[in-house]
């Protein structure tokens, strides 16, 4: 599918993969720790492990050599998943468990203040809502996408 967010949800949409990439968050690296962390299955564990480290979210890396041990640490591109999971996070303590209710809180390392929540904001600072966004073709579009921003904008023109 031409879009973005289909993409991305190919790499870390399941349940497990977003609470592995979680925990490595927290600091988790062996294959024990998320297990004992998580509860999940053995082979589960071992199937989102290998398609995190396949896509690069993860790097596995030997932890002594002659031993059959890994650590598991995220990359670059697995660390950039940190807004994701704030936000995801900070809609969780609204919508699901509630204020006051949160099972975890964000801390500024060097102020040990709560941190702001995630918002959309525009080039110039100021915080923008879904109704000030314009959604617009880019340039990886393929032809069926710029036929449904075509009709979209054919549609608008017409009311």
């Amino acid at each position: 599918m031409n879009c973005a967010v289909a993409q991305a949800l190919d790499q870390i949409g399941d349940w497990w993969t977003l609470l592995i990439v979680r925990e490595g968050f927290y600091g988790k690296a062996s294959f024990s720790e998320f297990q004992d962390a998580l509860g999940i299955a053995r082979n589960i564990l071992a199937d989102r492990l290998r398609r995190l480290v396949a896509k690069g979210i993860f790097v596995r890396k030997q932890v002594r050599p002659g031993i059959d041990r890994y650590s598991y640490h995220l990359t670059e591109k697995g660390r950039d998943l940190l807004p994701l999971m704030v936000a995801v996070m900070q809609w969780g303590d609204r919508w699901v468990v509630g204020r006051g209710a949160e099972p975890v809180r964000i801390l500024d390392s060097e102020r040990q203040r709560p941190i702001r929540r995630i918002e959309v904001i525009s080039a110039d600072g100021r915080m923008l809502s879904v109704g000030q966004l314009r959604f617009r073709p880019g340039p990886g579009a393929r032809r069926e996408l710029l036929k449904r921003f075509e009709r979209a904008r054919k549609i608008r023109k017409s009311t």
